[in-house]
């Protein structure tokens, strides 16, 4: 197989969208009741299904399979109609809050487009297209009887859809907040777009045809990269408003579990009070984030006999004198942390031999400022350089 033989235009889109189901599997497997990951899902396999079935050479190897010239016409263009009335409910569903009128409205749409299914394999199976076509069929039995009532079928389906989704879309996009949802809604008002343009080009070839002229080129170089730019964005503004804020929550969660890693790492240490279930690597991210507080939280109650709020004081001011609020408090409380580490190994129990004069609590010295303080452990120069002077100045005041 060359590279020819891949068809790289429609095997990446086609990729991508598998790709894009794959990932949304194991969400499905959890919420498959959930009535807008069912149908993304969905329409996820459809759009994979459509380009599946549209790449140049598994157009032949249907046609071979079933032993029926031009076979995988109308089973493409059936895919792509069930597409367009997914497409359609899927803006219902995001535009209208649940009710009968929305039920009654998108059966119909269901109704309609299953009609048009049905039409397509009637008009195939009583016109006589006994030749092969893969890249040319529409303008090439342009003129055939029932043939001809088979294309236009597809491409006023195709059409009327667009045009009916891109009219919601218009009228509801100024009225939307979320972002992600805007976002989605962009990408599926130029997928639209491309998609009418896919449309007019390979109409304006089959109604050449009828006049005797040859504007195939409209139909086999124009009008193809418009349908894969139309059913690539259309997919990704399906996936947008919810995979959207899902990447967002997962990149904040995983910057913040890796921001606590210096602090985790110093107080590991400590054994817990009681057994922990163990969070595997492979688990969302927002329950190993979770688990990464508890752990520091449950550190801190250990260490809070051996917690030095004077050496905190003591170094917060040092801080203060040369940076903003929220890193002094970072500085200084990483430097009493590790100072309360070095207490509770040396005492052996963290529940005994307090620091003298100290409460047993830590409070809003460290809990209420942890990601501060994990910064300033990996900042290890200037939070040594504020623990060297105050210690100095302890140490001098002593003798």
């Amino acid at each position: 197989m060359n590279l020819a033989d891949l068809h790289i235009p429609y095997t990446v889109p086609t990729v991508l969208l598998a790709t894009a189901l794959a990932f949304k599997t194991p969400t499905l497997a959890r919420a498959w009741r959930d009535p807008d990951v069912r149908p993304t899902a969905f329409l996820l396999g459809l759009a994979t299904a459509v380009f599946v079935s549209v790449t140049p050479v598994n157009i032949h190897r249907i046609n071979e399979l079933t032993g029926i010239p031009n076979f995988a016409a109308p089973w493409g263009y059936s895919l792509l109609t069930v597409f367009c009335a997914t497409c359609l409910t899927m803006i219902m569903r995001w535009r209208e809050e649940p009710s009968d009128r929305r039920r009654r409205r998108m059966r119909l749409v269901y109704w309609i487009y299953s009609g048009i299914v049905l039409a397509l394999w009637g008009t195939f199976f009583l016109a006589d297209v006994p030749e092969e076509r893969i890249y040319d069929l529409d303008t090439y039995y342009a003129g055939t009887p029932w043939a001809r009532e088979h294309i236009l079928l597809y491409l006023i389906a195709h059409m009327v859809s667009a045009l009916v989704a891109a009219s919601m879309i218009w009228r509801w996009l100024t009225q939307v907040e979320s972002r992600w949802l805007k976002a989605g809604l962009v990408s599926l008002q130029v997928g639209y777009a491309f998609g009418l343009v896919f449309d007019v080009a390979k109409l304006a070839a089959v109604a050449a045809r009828w006049l005797d002229t040859d504007w195939d080129f409209l139909s086999t170089k124009v009008a193809p990269p418009f349908a894969l730019l139309d059913a690539i964005l259309v997919a990704i503004g399906f996936i947008i408003p919810q995979a959207g804020p899902y990447l967002q929550d997962r990149i904040r969660d995983g910057a913040h579990y890796r921001q606590l890693h210096p602090l985790w790492r110093a107080l590991r240490s400590l054994a817990p009070a009681a057994a922990q279930a163990r969070v595997g690597r492979w688990a969302p991210i927002s329950l190993r984030l979770l688990q990464r507080q508890q752990r520091i939280h449950d550190a801190l109650l250990r260490l809070a006999p051996h917690f030095d709020s004077s050496l905190y004081q003591r170094a917060y001011d040092a801080a203060r004198a040369q940076y903003g609020e929220e890193t002094a408090r970072g500085i200084a409380g990483a430097i009493a942390m590790r100072a309360a580490v070095a207490s509770q190994e040396t005492t052996g129990d963290a529940s005994s031999r307090p620091v003298s004069g100290q409460p047993a609590q830590i409070g809003t010295y460290v809990a209420d400022h942890i990601d501060s303080i994990s910064r300033a452990m990996r900042r290890a120069r200037a939070t040594e350089g504020i623990r060297r002077r105050v210690t100095t100045r302890e140490s001098a005041s002593h003798v």
